[in-house]
């Protein structure tokens, strides 16, 4: 016996939660194929118990029971796992700092190829689609617009958003540096307003997980913003390993507010381009 065997550290234990939460996320992906187990347990934890209180169902367990056998429960649970929380021109800073800083040098490509990775409803690629328009970029821009979640996906595709939100992104529209009337870009209707669809009529809508799924294109520019901030640090350095794999020499990549690539394994491989708005460029 180990004379020091009582003073080794023990293992910490796991909730009954998180017990739980694990094994769901093991089924989940052993039955379809979806990979939440690299999320952050704090994400998983929130939004499981928000689709339980939803979804009228007593534990995660009972949950785990139902997703397994019914594949339209699984397709609601995936609307909780996958939460799109977003708007127009989110954080203008960034969106003032592309057309100052990132415009130009994009300016000297002949063709440009655009990944918006984990896209939600389309709000980020919209914003980026106008921008584009404004600084003579969008005809010859191929954009491609990626998420995990078919109805987020569906709903990216046809732009259509609460006329509500509108007040909120013609605001943002404007701190971004924005070069039109906001209106001039959508059409109103009772309680929606419809984006010009020429704004995105070369955008291509995809299903892609960078969880499970490869690179499939070269790309000057790569905007994934606050995706990253539910992954624990495996996943956020694979995350980070597509991006550096797709995109070009010195191509840029911009992230959330609240993201870095500062302590990640890709640290030193991509230079900070605009910091204070989380874009990076390439290095090696």
């Amino acid at each position: 016996m180990n004379p020091n065997a009582a003073s080794l550290p023990l293992p910490s234990a796991l909730s009954n939660t998180e017990i739980e939460l694990r094994l769901l996320m093991e089924a989940i992906y052993l039955r379809y194929s979806y990979d939440f187990r690299n999320y952050t347990v704090a994400s998983q934890k929130r939004r499981v118990l928000h689709a339980l209180a939803q979804l009228g169902l007593p534990s995660i367990s009972a949950l785990q029971e139902k997703v397994l056998r019914d594949p339209l429960l699984f397709g609601r649970l995936l609307e909780f796992l996958t939460i799109p929380v977003s708007e127009m021109f989110r954080d203008p800073a960034y969106f003032l700092a592309l057309r100052r800083h990132v415009v130009p040098i994009l300016h000297t490509y002949a063709s440009l190829k655009v990944w918006v990775a984990g896209c939600s409803t389309g709000e980020e690629v919209f914003s980026l689609a106008i921008l584009l328009r404004e600084e003579g970029l969008l005809s010859r821009t191929q954009i491609y617009a990626t998420d995990i979640n078919p109805a987020s996906l569906e709903k990216a595709r046809q732009g259509i958003f609460p006329i509500e939100s509108i007040r909120g992104y013609t605001a943002n529209y404007q701190r971004a540096g924005g070069r039109s009337s906001f209106s001039d870009y959508y059409t109103a209707a009772y309680d929606a307003a419809r984006f010009d669809p020429a704004l995105c009529a070369d955008v291509i809508f995809a299903d892609h997980s960078l969880a499970t799924d490869s690179v499939f294109a070269e790309t000057q520019f790569v905007s994934c913003r606050n995706v990253l901030i539910y992954f624990n640090r495996e996943l956020q350095d694979r995350a980070l390993g597509l991006f550096h794999e797709s995109l070009c020499h010195r191509g840029f990549l911009g992230l959330g507010a609240k993201e870095s690539i500062d302590f990640s394994s890709y640290a030193g491989r991509f230079d900070a381009h605009s910091q204070p708005e989380r874009i990076y460029r390439k290095a090696t």
